[in-house]
C-alpha cells in the first residue's frame, strides 16, 4: 500500500514570521491565480498603456506585469535582447568564497557551495531571479528542508508571477496576493528570494526595462499591424468600381461584391453599364516606411536593453565601434552579475547560514567571473608591475578572489612555481651553498669572469652587420660614407639585437646585488 503523502499546513501569517526558524508552507507558489491573465496588449492604445502605468504607479501592478509577460512571447527581437542579457550572467563561472581563511568560515562556505552545487536546475533558478531586468522586481519562493543530518536545506526554489505583488502605498512594502489572502500579505522573512533591478531611479514598479520599452513596443505594434495589411494587398491594385447614378442599392451590392471576388478569385461579372478601374499604387516606397520604423524601434529597444546596437542589430560600423559597443555590453553583465551576488547573498545564503550555525555567523560572499582571458590578461600584468616593481603588498585572499582561483586545500597538488625572468641562468647563477669563508670576493670574481666570457659570445653575435659591412668595404672612406647615411644607419641598428646582453647584464646585477646582501646579513 502506496504511503499517503502528508497533507502540508498552510501558511499562517500570524504565526509563521520564518525570522527563527524556516517556513515549510507555500506561500505564493501553485496558486491558481497564476493560470489566468487579462491580456492586456489585445487592443492596446497610448491611452489604454498610460492607464496600465497609472495603475501600477499606484501600486496595483496585475495589468502591468501581464503586459509585460505578452510583450516577450509576442515581440522576438525583444525577447532575443532580454534572452541575451540573462543569459550572459546565467553563463558565467561563479565560486562560493569564505568570509576568511579561518577554519569555521572555510566550512561555511564548503556548506555553502555544496547547497547551491545540489540545486537542481541552478541556472534557471539564476534565469527567473534575472526576470527583474524586464519587470523591475522578480520573486521566487524558497522551499525549505531538511536533510538527514538534521541540518535546513533548500529542497527548491520557484518563480512567483510578479502579476500577484502588490505595493502598499501606505506602508511602503512589498505585499503578496493569494487567494486565502486578496489584500495581500507582507512577505515573510527568509521566504523569498526577492530580486530589484534600477534601470533609472525611483519606484521599482518603473524601473524595469520594459517599461522604458513599452512605447516603442506600441509604436512597432500599430507599424507591424499596418505593414501585414499593406502585405496582404501587395501585388494587387486598387480596385475602384464606377456605378451608374441611377443604380439600386442591389446593384451598388453586386458591383462592390464582383470587386472583391476580383481580389480572392481574380474572376467576376459586372452590369454592361458599370466599370472597373485598377489603380497602381508605389508600393515600393510604402513598404521602406513601414520597415524602417520597425527597424528605428527595434533599435531603440536594443540600446534599453543592452545599452548599444551594434552586438544586436545588423549595421555598419568600425572596429573600435563595435568594441566599445561590447564592452558596454561587458559594463552591464558586470553590474548584473554584482546586483545578484548582493541579493543571492541577502535572501538565499544568509539564511541558509544563519538556520544552520545560527546567527552571527559570518556570511560567505558568491562571486560570478565577470573578466574574460584578455582582460584577466591585463590584470595579471598591471598586479605583477605593482607587486614585483613598484614593491606593493598584496595578499594572497585578495588574488585568490579577483582572479576567481579557489584556495588549494591541504595536501592538495599544485602547480610548481616556473623561474621567472631575470633570475640568472645556468651560465652565470652562482650556487651559494653553505660554506665556511665569508668572503664574498670569490664568488664576485667567479661572476665576473663567467659573464665576460659569455658576453663576448654575446657582443660577437651583436656587432656582426657591423662586421658584415666592414668586409664588404675596400676603403676607410667608403665605410664613413655608409655610416653617414641615416637610412642605412637605421637599418643596420634594427639588425643588431641587444637583448642577449641586456638580459646578461641584468643576471649579473641580480646575483651581484644578492651576493652583497647576503654578506651584509652575515
Amino acid at each position: 500500500m502506496a504511503k499517503k503523502k502528508k497533507k502540508q499546513k498552510a501558511y499562517n501569517p500570524a504565526i509563521d514570521d520564518g525570522a527563527s526558524r524556516p517556513i515549510r508552507a507555500a506561500v505564493a507558489i501553485g496558486d491558481p491565480q497564476d493560470k489566468y491573465s487579462e491580456y492586456p496588449s489585445s487592443g492596446l492604445s497610448p491611452r489604454r498603456l498610460a492607464e496600465i502605468f497609472r495603475e501600477a504607479d499606484e501600486g496595483n501592478v496585475l495589468r502591468q506585469m501581464e503586459l509585460f509577460e505578452e510583450m516577450e512571447e509576442k515581440d522576438t527581437h525583444l525577447f532575443s535582447q532580454l534572452q541575451t542579457r540573462k543569459l550572459a550572467v546565467t553563463g558565467l563561472d561563479w565560486e562560493v568564497q569564505p568570509f576568511s581563511e579561518e577554519e569555521r568560515d572555510v566550512a561555511v562556505a564548503e556548506f555553502i557551495d555544496d547547497q547551491l552545487h545540489g540545486l537542481e536546475s541552478l541556472n534557471d533558478v539564476l534565469l527567473d531571479i534575472l526576470d527583474a531586468v524586464g519587470k523591475g522586481i522578480s520573486l521566487s519562493e524558497i522551499t525549505w528542508g531538511v536533510d538527514s543530518q538534521g541540518r535546513n536545506v533548500v529542497e527548491d526554489i520557484t518563480w512567483v508571477h510578479p502579476k500577484k505583488i502588490f505595493w502598499d502605498s501606505i506602508d511602503d512594502e512589498i505585499k503578496i496576493t493569494t487567494r486565502e489572502y486578496p489584500q495581500g500579505i507582507p512577505l515573510p522573512e527568509n521566504k523569498f528570494i526577492v530580486h530589484k533591478y534600477k534601470a533609472k531611479s525611483g519606484h521599482p514598479s518603473r524601473a524595469g526595462v520594459l517599461r522604458i520599452v513599452s512605447w516603442m513596443y506600441l509604436f512597432k505594434n500599430y507599424d507591424l499591424k499596418d505593414w501585414v495589411s499593406f502585405c496582404e494587398v501587395f501585388g494587387m491594385p486598387l480596385r475602384l468600381g464606377k456605378y451608374d447614378a441611377s443604380a439600386s442599392d442591389a446593384d451598388k451590392a453586386a458591383l462592390m461584391e464582383a470587386i472583391i471576388q476580383l481580389g480572392t478569385d481574380a474572376a467576376g461579372i459586372v452590369p454592361s453599364t458599370t466599370t472597373i478601374e485598377f489603380i497602381e499604387s508605389n508600393k515600393q516606397s510604402s513598404a521602406e516606411i513601414y520597415e524602417k520604423l520597425a527597424r528605428y524601434c527595434d533599435e531603440q529597444m536594443s540600446k534599453a536593453v543592452l545599452g548599444q546596437t551594434l552586438t544586436s542589430d545588423s549595421g555598419s560600423g568600425s572596429y573600435a565601434q563595435s568594441k566599445t559597443h561590447n564592452e558596454v555590453r561587458k559594463d552591464l553583465t558586470a553590474a548584473d552579475a554584482n546586483a545578484l551576488e548582493n541579493t543571492l547573498r541577502r535572501d538565499l545564503i544568509r539564511p541558509l547560514v544563519e538556520f544552520n550555525f545560527g546567527p552571527g555567523t559570518p556570511i560567505p560572499t558568491l562571486q560570478f567571473q565577470t573578466e574574460d582571458a584578455e582582460d584577466l590578461k591585463e590584470t595579471s600584468e598591471i598586479y605583477r608591475t605593482l607587486a614585483c616593481d613598484m614593491g606593493l603588498e598584496i595578499p594572497k585572499r585578495h588574488l585568490y578572489k579577483k582572479f576567481g582561483i579557489p584556495k588549494p586545500e591541504r595536501d592538495e597538488p599544485v602547480t610548481q612555481r616556473q623561474q621567472p625572468v631575470g633570475v640568472p641562468g645556468p651560465e652565470v647563477q652562482l650556487k651559494l651553498r653553505a660554506s665556511e669563508e665569508t668572503d664574498p670576493q670569490p664568488y664576485i670574481d667567479g661572476l665576473v669572469e663567467e659573464s665576460a666570457k659569455k658576453g663576448s659570445e654575446i657582443f660577437t653575435r651583436l656587432m656582426q652587420p657591423v662586421l658584415n659591412i666592414i668586409d664588404k668595404t675596400d676603403s676607410l672612406e667608403a665605410l664613413q660614407l655608409q655610416l653617414k647615411d641615416k637610412e642605412q644607419l637605421k637599418q643596420l641598428y634594427q639588425q643588431m639585437d641587444g637583448g642577449e646582453l641586456e638580459e646578461l647584464l641584468a643576471q649579473g646585477m641580480y646575483v651581484a646585488n644578492l651576493i652583497g646582501r647576503t654578506a651584509e646579513d652575515g
